[in-house]
């Protein structure tokens, strides 16, 4: 009898200690590179309000800001080994090293405009691409933010595709920048960011491309005055999150994470586009910038398709140029 007792009272304590674990909080640790008013961190804090409100169970976040927790590049190491870090929003080049095709996301004129960019983040379109980071990085994309348009900005007006031709323009390193706009007729050069302002004022060259945040903060426009709308990237800055720490989780909580992670990028992606058409107008309305609109973004889009299939085929990625040009 005393031992049967002292068994039950055993398995009974096992039991209990089981059970507390299971539920017990979670609590997730996050990341971000800036304050609370970006539109990062305010897109993390919706998919953190997302994420408890359609789970039963508990769950706590942990999110440190401005950089406490590294650069992205950090963070990607961290989430591949489960570290650390366990959700944050990533610049598609920072998984690169884990996967060959993620920077076919930031290739400039991927997307027709803002209505096609919005639907193809809306479905499933970078499906094989999300399955490639999961085997290869261990990460686990869960939705998407961005909406950063970049345009051209130059000393003189660009407002069409003679006004295009042999435009000498500053571009990104990656060789895909240069070729795109090589392309549509322009004479790109890379050139160190931190001289854009210095190469303009001394006709090194005649402009550049950015987005409207980028302009207004470096005063740009104090050389590059003029805006013309190619609106030829829109960004794509994925939701992540650690696949080590999402695989431990219940049904349950997975399952609130992805429904959280589309509908928290939806947001953020309106949170984004938005605030770029604000700080366009705001500029324009001070008198800093004149806004023009581009005629010939069509057959930009036609002459730029070669180079762009080619990048594809080099990247392993035709079959993701194909899913994005269907939708």
């Amino acid at each position: 009898m005393f031992n049967f007792s002292l068994k039950a009272t055993a398995v009974a304590a096992v039991f209990l200690s089981g059970a507390a674990i299971a539920q017990a909080d979670v609590t997730l640790r996050g990341a971000s590179m800036f304050d609370e008013e970006h539109s990062f961190t305010k897109t993390l804090r919706e998919f953190e309000r997302l994420v408890a409100d359609n789970y039963d169970g508990a769950v706590d976040f942990d999110l440190r800001l401005n950089g406490e927790l590294g650069v992205e590049s950090d963070y990607v190491t961290y989430l591949n080994q489960g570290v650390a870090v366990d959700y944050t929003i990533l610049a598609p080049s920072n998984m690169a090293v884990f996967s060959a095709s993620i920077p076919l996301m930031d290739m400039p004129f991927l997307f027709r405009d803002l209505e096609h960019w919005d639907a193809v983040l809306a479905s499933d379109a970078f499906a094989p691409l999300e399955a490639e980071l999961r085997e290869k990085a261990g990460i686990v994309i869960v939705g998407y933010h961005g909406g950063g348009v970049r345009n051209l900005a130059s000393a003189e007006p660009i407002t069409n595709m003679e006004e295009l031709a042999d435009h000498r323009m500053r571009v990104m390193g990656a060789p895909i920048q240069a070729q795109t706009f090589d392309a549509v007729g322009a004479a790109p050069s890379a050139i160190a960011y931190n001289e854009v302002y210095n190469a303009i004022q001394t006709g090194v060259i005649a402009g550049f491309e950015n987005e409207a945040a980028s302009i207004q903060n470096l005063k740009f426009y104090e050389v590059a005055p003029h805006i013309s709308l190619t609106q030829h990237t829109i960004t794509v800055r994925p939701i992540v999150m650690s696949a080590k720490i999402f695989d431990g989780l219940d049904a349950g909580l997975q399952e609130a994470i992805m429904a959280a992670g589309a509908e928290a990028g939806a947001f953020g992606r309106a949170l984004e586009s938005g605030a770029d058409g604000e700080i366009l107008k705001e500029m324009a309305d001070a008198g800093q910038i004149v806004i023009h609109e581009f005629d010939g973004r069509q057959q930009m889009l036609e002459l730029v398709q070669p180079v762009q299939d080619a990048y594809a085929e080099e990247l392993g990625a035709t079959e993701l140029l194909n899913n994005v040009r269907g939708m």
